[in-house]
């Protein structure tokens, strides 16, 4: 019997410190996370980062809370229920980290009698730190609970023409009343050592622009190519003229080279060089999270304007639109009917 996983990011349980701490030390000593050696990663975390982080965290996740509780998961479960109206094998809803534990999404299906299992990351990009890590650790609880289970990986989307039309449709709804002088495409960053350690010919990802745009093996797993290709093939569906768009990387941590440009940096630049009204999409994430809700749409939102920007629009994630939710669908009932 074939049924489907669908897995995101996750979320602590509650805006608090005591809810905060345990989320961020599972992800953080997430090894593809930050990838340097245990002790040194514990000594960084627990001895340094949980110390203050939980509270200043805590106060973030407090100011984009929902009655219903964290919005990625609420938008999660949303799009989840749709999904599950429109096919007819069972699908499931886990998390990467916090709850519903990945461990409890494969159990859920198990006890439903699945065997095969649709591995379903909610990432549009390829990356360690996102998809990565969910694949790894599906395969781990696969391999000590479920060695009867057999999966099938649902590749990278950025590029598929379903999910372009998608992204793109809804960019395009929530500009029909917005006169923007500029379109900015903000990735979530990481560094470049995890686009070089992802590169399957240890060659080609020189990161200076050019590699990007070569074909290459390397590309099915290069998160900044992958970026860069959704903002093009986004651009071309829109036909957005050059020089009204951009592409940055937000959510960068200090100590390492991360991808650049970096979105805060650039979005402080733009008032001075014209650009008073500023549209921003996050095409790395799906559903709507505290990197898109408090650090676009509240703290880019109010740096853009104290530096003399009027008008800011963060547009939505595609979280549980229906024309998103028919196209997971759709991805699932081809692969239901193999």
């Amino acid at each position: 019997m074939k049924g489907v996983l669908l897995v995101n990011l996750g979320s602590p349980e509650s805006p608090t410190p005591k809810d905060v701490k345990p989320y961020l030390d599972e992800f953080l000593m997430d090894k593809r996370v930050i990838d340097v050696p245990f002790l040194l990663r514990a000594l960084l975390v627990r001895g340094i980062i949980l110390r203050k982080r939980p509270e200043k965290a805590a106060a973030a996740y407090k100011k984009i809370w929902w009655d219903e509780g964290s919005p990625l998961i609420v938008l999660s479960k949303r799009m989840h229920e749709i999904v599950k109206r429109k096919v007819e094998i069972p699908v499931s809803l886990a998390m990467r980290y916090g709850k519903p534990s990945l461990l409890s999404g494969l159990q859920e299906l198990s006890d439903k009698g699945v065997t095969e299992v649709l591995l379903f990351p909610l990432y549009p990009q390829h990356a360690m730190a996102s998809t990565e890590t969910i694949l790894v650790l599906a395969e781990e609880h696969r391999k000590k609970y479920f060695p009867n289970m057999k999966f099938t990986i649902v590749p990278a989307f950025y590029n598929k023409p379903d999910y372009i039309r998608n992204l793109s449709d809804s960019i395009k709804i929530h500009l029909q009343n917005f006169e923007y002088d500029h379109l900015l495409f903000s990735y979530h960053g990481i560094p470049e050592r995890h686009i070089r350690k992802t590169d399957v010919t240890k060659s080609h990802c020189t990161i200076d622009g050019s590699c990007c745009n070569t074909p290459s093996p390397a590309h099915e797993f290069c998160y900044r190519h992958q970026c860069t290709e959704t903002t093009r093939l986004v651009v071309e569906y829109l036909n957005i003229p050059e020089g009204k768009y951009s592409q940055t990387y937000q959510s960068r941590l200090a100590g390492d080279k991360w991808l650049d440009p970096y979105t805060d940096v650039e979005i402080n630049k733009m008032p001075e060089k014209g650009i008073k009204k500023l549209a921003v999409v996050t095409p790395a994430f799906v559903s709507d999270c505290l990197e898109t809700l408090e650090e676009i749409a509240m703290e880019a939102n109010h740096q853009f304007k104290e530096h003399g920007g009027t008008d800011f629009l963060a547009i939505p994630c595609l979280n549980d639109d229906e024309e998103w939710c028919k196209t997971i669908s759709s991805w699932i009932n081809t692969w239901a009917d193999k």
